[in-house]
């Protein structure tokens, strides 16, 4: 671990954890980057995973959160290197008798393709695409007062709701109703599950806005941006050194950790009163993952010729089946048909496989800490719609959730999220201090702060606020 004091130490180098040390450089302060890991990015790495010139992202894939987070748009983008594609569609969800649900770029163009709840989706949606500065803003910050009541109470209204009665209640046809809580269950929860509806809604509202884009070359692309970001303000990185206790990091005046609650006591627990301790302790986690990666000898060979329109695609078929996979791994069971999102960047960005062949990412939800593989229901799910699909693999790369887990520590379990998003939890997590801790030096900047999981930084940001406020600078 490289010597002499800086004015602020980050332990772990994700997005928020890079945003946190921008943010702080930004202000002044001399910043370095620790990460245990030989590179940087948490949950921004692509890597090698299969074949030779086959890009695999590693965990996070999509970003419409990076899309339309503040963070990312006070950052030169274009003249960092980082290029973020937007597939010709967002979302595609296929249904079984051949057709598909298409959430293209504008609201007009998804109604087009609705039929009878054209009109109704329009209606759902248009307000909040003409508000969306205002919603993602309030998305991605700490719960706090807003000065625009009528907005937020709108939004409010239905978001509360779950996702399966707000679906019921605004749409005719099953397929719309499984697209839209489809969206919801990226919250790994239920989408019969109070509040699901608002992720639905918040969600739909960046296809619109944002769209769903993917970076060329590879979620990397991100943490590189940043990192050269970073550097630029002078800030400090150093790869390949595991923070296991506070005492050995470098002399400093903040220390902000972008690590799970369960770390942050492993690290720091010492320093804590003991009610702040055992509350991080009792912190929850949500589902984990099951990830396969495939390199394709071609592209997938969907039924519903528009799914190839598409970034990202849901299997799950109609709604109730939709429900029944996410309700059985809230109750701790795998599902026998799981709900998928599959990732195809290939088919948009050909810096990612040989010319002629592609990759797939793909994932479903298991319990926490789950031991079934769960490959082939993935893989039968991707087959039922594209038929002849598992001819076209060439080889695979799987990940269970201890597997994740390994891979970054914050996924405690597989859960990608840092800790569950229920109402319970969404908005004072880990603790009601927030990014704080009773130590006016020690600050937590992960997921598992407001706004949560995805790529946007904004933990970090008001992470490092938080301490730029609090801590003793001199």
């Amino acid at each position: 671990m490289a010597d002499g004091p800086v004015d602020a130490v980050v332990v772990g180098s994700g997005p928020n954890g890079l945003a946190a040390a921008i943010t702080l450089a930004r202000a002044g302060k001399s910043v370095r980057v620790i990460e245990g890991q030989p590179t940087l990015g948490g949950g921004t790495r692509t890597e090698a995973l299969t074949l030779p010139d086959f890009l695999h992202d590693v965990c996070s894939a999509i970003h419409p959160l990076a899309a339309g987070s503040p963070f990312f748009k006070t950052m030169p983008l274009a003249r960092l290197g980082l290029d973020l594609i937007q597939p010709n569609a967002p979302l595609a969800h296929p249904l079984d008798g051949g057709g598909a649900i298409l959430i293209e770029r504008s609201v007009e163009a998804t109604a087009a393709g609705l039929g009878r709840d054209g009109a109704a989706y329009a209606q759902l949606m248009s307000p909040l695409v003409r508000r969306h500065e205002i919603l993602t803003r309030a998305f991605v910050a700490p719960l706090q007062p807003s000065r625009h009541l009528v907005v937020m109470a709108r939004f409010g209204i239905n978001g509360i709701r779950s996702a399966t009665s707000l679906a019921q209640g605004r749409f005719k046809d099953d397929g719309t109703r499984a697209a839209f809580e489809g969206m919801a269950a990226h919250s790994m929860l239920p989408p019969s599950r109070a509040g699901t509806g608002a992720f639905a809604l918040i969600l739909a509202m960046m296809a619109h806005a944002y769209g769903w884009p993917l970076a060329r070359g590879g979620s990397k692309q991100i943490t590189e941006a940043l990192t050269a970001q970073l550097r630029s303000l002078g800030g400090q990185v150093e790869t390949g050194s595991w923070v296991d206790a506070i005492d050995r990091l470098p002399a400093n005046r903040a220390a902000l950790f972008d690590v799970a609650p369960r770390s942050l006591v492993t690290i720091a627990g010492n320093r804590f009163p003991a009610g702040f301790r055992h509350a991080l302790e009792r912190y929850r986690y949500g589902p984990g993952v099951f990830k396969l990666d495939w390199a394709l000898d071609g592209p997938i060979p969907w039924r519903a010729p528009a799914c190839a329109r598409a970034g990202t695609v849901h299997l799950a078929g109609s709604s109730a089946e939709l429900a029944a996979a996410e309700t059985a791994v809230a109750h701790g069971q795998v599902a026998t048909q799981p709900f998928v999102i599959l990732a195809q960047q290939s088919l948009f960005d050909p810096t990612r496989s040989p010319t002629g062949k592609h990759t797939g990412w793909a994932y479903c939800h298991v319990p926490n800490r789950s031991e079934v593989d769960m490959t082939e229901r993935i893989e039968s799910q991707v087959e039922r719609f594209a038929p002849g699909f598992k001819n076209r693999i060439l080889a695979r790369h799987v990940m269970s959730p201890a597997d994740v887990e390994r891979h970054n520590p914050n996924y405690v379990g597989g859960d990608i999220n840092c800790g569950i998003a229920d109402l319970r939890q969404l908005f004072l997590r880990p603790t009601p201090r927030l990014y704080a801790t009773p130590d006016r030096q020690i600050y937590l900047c992960s997921a598992a702060t407001p706004p949560g999981g995805g790529v946007h930084g904004m933990c970090g940001v008001f992470a490092a606020r938080s301490a730029l406020r609090r801590a003793r600078w001199s």
